[in-house]
């Protein structure tokens, strides 16, 4: 047996709970995969895109459902060693990926402030652009279940809000094209088992800048999402239900006991209505 195939087969097989359970039940609850489908499944060369590689592409063999994949690597910038790696990295899992090259991490070098969301929203650009040229009308990222929950908290104690990570989006900016999270229920623990587990060695952030930022995911103690780990962690020494509950909460949400809330055309404060509510109780 080829190493790839008991690379899909642990999947199957070893991790068949934690991970692919969980990433079918994603797929099927917010109905991210559609008949008909062309997804660019997006491979930064770290352990969870190159998972949702490996569980799309299982996901095609079997599912009765038919779409089509490709599979897109964008170059924003590595250095030799992390690029070798990702294209290697594809070969040990078969994974034919089609690489296209950009020059962001020299633009963002001249950015002085937020230089990450710049970061991120030419990356996701550059996804959508070349995806739309390969005929696709979807592409996955492989955001996981904790980056959802690090989300939300980030979301209440540093941006005064209540919102979360989408499961799906449609795009604003190119017309047609939709952007969806399969690995949304698998939890990061479980990725890195599998990671090990098959003795896989996957680039971590090979962004330039990480160590003047602190609000990118860069792996070290300084960024916001490594300090919502960690307090996720703390939490769950005295709660074990603490993620599914952070989780669970923005599914349901009690609209009459929110103080004020608003979307694209709205904006409502609970005083809006509050008289009216009162006379139609009595």
């Amino acid at each position: 047996m080829e190493r790839y195939q008991e690379i899909e087969r642990s999947l199957i097989k070893k991790f068949r709970k934690p991970i692919w359970n969980r990433f079918i039940g994603g797929i099927k609850d917010y109905q991210l995969v559609n008949e008909g489908d062309k997804i660019a499944v997006c491979i930064s060369g770290g352990k969870d895109s190159m998972l949702l590689a490996k569980c799309m592409q299982e996901l095609k063999r079997h599912s009765k459902v038919h779409f089509d994949l490709e599979f897109l690597v964008m170059n924003p910038g590595y250095n030799e060693i992390n690029k070798q790696t990702i294209i290697n990295n594809a070969k040990i899992l078969n994974i034919p990926i089609t690489m296209f090259e950009t020059q962001i991490f020299d633009i963002v070098a001249t950015v002085d402030e937020t230089p990450c969301y710049l970061c991120a929203r030419m990356r996701r650009g550059y996804l959508y652009k070349n995806a739309q040229a390969l005929g696709c009308n979807k592409i996955a990222l492989g955001h996981h279940f904790d980056d959802v929950i690090e989300t939300i908290l980030m979301g209440m104690l540093y941006g005064a809000q209540i919102q979360t990570m989408m499961p799906k989006l449609h795009s604003t900016n190119h017309q047609g094209m939709e952007l969806i999270r399969p690995l949304y229920m698998v939890k990061e623990e479980d990725v890195i088992a599998w990671k090990q587990y098959n003795d896989l060695q996957f680039i971590q952030c090979a962004c330039r800048f990480t160590e003047n930022c602190t609000m990118c995911d860069n792996g070290g103690g300084g960024s916001k999402r490594q300090e919502m780990k960690g307090l996720i962690k703390k939490f769950r020494q005295t709660n074990p239900n603490i993620e599914m509950n952070i989780f669970r909460s923005v599914h349901n949400v009690n609209l009459d006991t929110i103080i004020g809330y608003h979307n694209e055309t709205v904006t409502y404060n609970f005083l809006d209505d509050y008289d009216v509510k009162g006379r139609k109780e009595c």
